[in-house]
């Protein structure tokens, strides 16, 4: 009988006695475990190291789990991660499962149960990546997205605007995806760096409106009266598609 392949499992839960013991646990299932005590730990670990499934717990130190969660669908939206969380009210589990989460558990739990919806996360991911199924939760933008003239293309990292064809970063590139699954809704700068960037509160504001000024200098007819991306005052920023 062929042998299961070895799963690298990430959990990001600040508890280091539950940490501990989810580590333990699933490595005597077999799975390449690590442990993230905190959000921004948890961030860099998954883009390091791309695990196969996170366990999340949503109270964390730095950067909440549910703006991990929304930072890991901007670019991923397959990997199965699982909710393991002491915020057990209706309103949490309605943001993870808004947000894309596959499972959500809450603390206390059993063990057992715990084991089996990794392992049932785990299977329905392979059976996914063979047949290239489409997971659920919140959708990321398509290859290619057009507004007023724009298009923007998210393989070649170019745009097509007022200024012609421009080259766009990496990071660019992300924050315009996180308009775009969000267009129509105030986003703070606060939310914006922490789920464009993984940053903490410390980060200036001043980062964000940056790149606001860019989109503007790339999107805008007038860069000084902008349709696309307003500005709320001293909140944040709404990307308004049908301007």
């Amino acid at each position: 009988m062929k042998e299961a392949a070895v799963k690298r499992i990430l959990v990001i839960e600040d508890d280091v006695h539950i940490a501990e013991g989810l580590r333990l646990n699933l490595s005597i299932k077999g799975h390449d475990v690590r442990v993230a005590l905190d959000g921004p730990s948890g961030l860099r670990e998954w883009r390091a190291w791309r695990p196969d499934l996170i366990v999340l717990d949503i109270m964390l130190p730095g950067i909440d789990g549910l703006s991990i969660l929304r930072n890991i669908r901007l670019e991923d939206e397959r990997l199965p991660i699982l909710i393991l969380s002491a915020k057990s009210e209706p309103e949490y589990r309605v943001k993870g499962l808004a947000y894309g989460v596959d499972d959500y558990l809450s603390k206390p739990f059993i063990l057992d149960e715990f084991l089996l919806r990794v392992e049932r996360l785990l299977t329905r991911a392979a059976w996914a990546g063979e047949g290239d199924l489409v997971r659920g939760g919140i959708a990321a933008p398509e290859a290619a997205y057009a507004f007023g003239g724009n298009t923007i293309d998210f393989e070649k990292f170019t745009a097509r605007c007022r200024m012609g064809e421009v080259s766009l970063t990496e990071q660019e590139v992300k924050l315009l995806k996180l308009f775009i699954v969000n267009r129509g809704r105030l986003l703070s700068r606060r939310e914006l760096l922490e789920i464009g960037w993984g940053y903490t509160g410390e980060t200036p504001t001043r980062t964000v409106d940056n790149f606001i000024v860019r989109f503007r200098k790339y999107f805008e007819d007038d860069p000084h009266q902008p349709k696309f991306f307003r500005s709320v005052r001293s909140v944040g920023y709404v990307f308004d598609h049908d301007a």
